[in-house]
């Protein structure tokens, strides 16, 4: 979490969320007919949260009423891979605590695809510590002074106590869950200043840091737990977190041209490599890396977050490589958190702008943290707000829970942003599900209800959003 970017986030009062029985809609994903829409409402002021709505809709001839979203599956863009949470080893370590019958329902509503559940379809976990788990930590942390070139003391050991374990019930439930990993630092051993915070690799280590990724990978996988890509350094123009590691665009560029890609072609590892992993302030970081021809064969794409720069960059990004893949991978919540403002700037910018702007993924950041946003490493994020409250058994969903929700469940991996049209008062995006169904999500930006018509194939149908909520529309 880029901490130094909490004061441009605003900090709103504190309001209670629901309880389990009427956060979400209990009902089992049912195919519609030709002609009829499932209409899914989110409101701002929490009176119906993701809630499948009564009722029908359905196309049909009706004079159009208001602005006309018209959706287009002839015109396809970019594939989704999922939507989903970075899963810290702070959010696994209170997850894992609670009792095995709590811990259960809570995973199959978050992770399963049937029944009461949202679907998360992608993780992000962090390869060592992140700022948010109880203590800094590598897999190879040395006294001072020592270096191990041959990785001889790597461990997952760290992860072992709670992370893998959690990471194995999430698979038993989605066993197509994708995980991306990221580093927030090498082992100090390796770094120019020796410590968590701060320093860059050495690069004398280069090859040494290649082994480590691999052995991770290699060891995640002998526990049953594919790791589908990882990003080379969290935030790598961000140094000042703890733990965290400045690595610089040429550096990052030679790193995977001589060290990382070889070293994962020799290995017959085919985890996907990804640029950046940092703000959209600097879309020339991924840019200029691409443009190396030597460093673009080992790398699927660049992964973005959105605390500078605006969404639009990753676009910027596609144009210049688009036989690169874009991924959204972190956005923070400030806590206490406000779901009328943060719902509607993450789903406006995240949900539908990301993935207009050709993003496979949209993660938020964090999946959970107690009541007192713990635990953090020192230095750490003190604000960020999980996407559940995990108070003991007790499960608060906050904001992120229903950003992330409004898309989830219904937009499936292998799903395929397809074209709609859009405006300022509806944004909105458009995908086809792998089962051949339109999900439409829309937002509407007024302090007023809309009425607007939905269009396809010249079949068109008449509905209508509440100030400031969302909708997700399923046929």
């Amino acid at each position: 979490m880029h901490t130094s970017f909490k004061q441009k986030v605003a900090t709103f009062s504190f309001l209670a969320l629901l309880g389990v029985g009427t956060s979400c809609q209990r009902n089992t994903l049912n195919h519609t007919t030709s002609n009829d829409i499932e209409f899914w409402l989110t409101n701002p002021d929490r009176s119906a949260l993701f809630v499948k709505q009564p009722g029908k809709l359905a196309f049909s001839n009706t004079p159009s009423q208001g602005p006309t979203i018209d959706i287009d599956d002839s015109q396809t863009f970019q594939a989704i891979d999922g939507f989903g949470y970075t899963l810290t080893g702070g959010s696994a370590m209170l997850i894992h605590k609670m009792d095995t019958k709590a811990r259960a329902t809570l995973l199959k509503e978050l992770f399963s695809t049937e029944g009461n559940s949202i679907g998360v379809s992608y993780l992000r976990i962090s390869i060592g510590a992140s700022d948010l788990d109880d203590r800094v930590f590598s897999y190879n942390d040395l006294p001072e002074g020592q270096t191990d070139v041959n990785l001889e003391k790597f461990s997952l050991a760290p992860d072992q106590e709670h992370l893998i374990p959690i990471l194995k019930e999430i698979l038993a439930i989605n066993p197509a869950i994708k995980i991306l990993g990221s580093p927030w630092s090498p082992p100090t051993w390796m770094k120019t200043n020796s410590n968590s915070k701060g320093g860059s690799l050495k690069p004398e280590f280069y090859d040494t840091y290649a082994q480590y990724f691999i052995k991770y990978i290699q060891g995640m996988k002998a526990e049953g737990i594919g790791i589908d890509a990882i990003t080379i350094q969290n935030e790598p123009l961000h140094p000042g977190n703890n733990p965290s590691l400045l690595m610089l665009a040429p550096d990052q560029a030679t790193f995977i041209k001589k060290s990382l890609g070889p070293a994962f072609k020799k290995a017959g590892i085919d985890t996907k490599i990804f640029l950046y992993d940092h703000n959209a302030d600097h879309p020339e970081y991924p840019i200029s890396i691409l443009n190396d021809p030597e460093a673009k064969q080992y790398v699927d794409g660049s992964a973005f977050h959105l605390y500078a720069g605006p969404i639009t960059a990753l676009t910027e990004v596609h144009n210049a490589h688009p036989d690169k893949n874009l991924y959204f991978t972190e956005q923070w919540i400030g806590a206490p958190g406000n779901l009328k403002g943060d719902l509607a700037w993450h789903v406006k910018t995240l949900i539908i702008g990301g993935t207009r702007n050709w993003s496979r993924t949209v993660l938020e950041w964090n999946l959970a943290a107690d009541p007192k946003q713990q635990p953090h490493t020192p230095g750490g994020c003190t604000e960020c707000l999980g996407a559940i409250t995990v108070d003991g058994n007790t499960i608060t969903r906050n904001p992120a829970y229903y950003n992330v929700a409004v898309a989830s469940k219904f937009v499936r991996p292998g799903s395929v942003r397809i074209q709609s049209n859009t405006s300022e008062t509806l944004p909105n995006v458009a995908f086809k599900t792998p089962d051949g169904r339109n999900v439409l999500i829309v937002l509407n930006t007024q302090e007023q209800p809309q009425t607007f018509t939905i269009r396809e194939k010249g079949k068109l149908t008449n509905t209508s959003l509440p100030a400031g909520s969302v909708g997700t529309y399923v046929w």
